[in-house]
């Protein structure tokens, strides 16, 4: 007997999925427009991961 879970454990402990209905709009970027990972009600400047990564060089390197 192995002590490894299985798919079906790992998932029934996440709980259920949300419906597509209920889910929110995700939020535009500030920069490019294109859908973020942020909820529309998610407060603060949202970018998409693109921008994210593109900004976080940008600031890393201004040393």
């Amino acid at each position: 007997m192995s002590n490894h879970r299985g798919a079906e454990e790992t998932t029934a402990a996440q709980g259920p999925a949300p419906a597509a209905d209920d889910a929110e709009p995700f939020a535009e970027c500030v920069l490019c427009r294109k859908p973020t990972e942020y909820p529309e009600s998610h407060k603060g400047i949202t970018l998409c991961p693109v921008c994210e990564w593109r900004e976080a060089e940008r600031t890393a390197c201004s040393g």
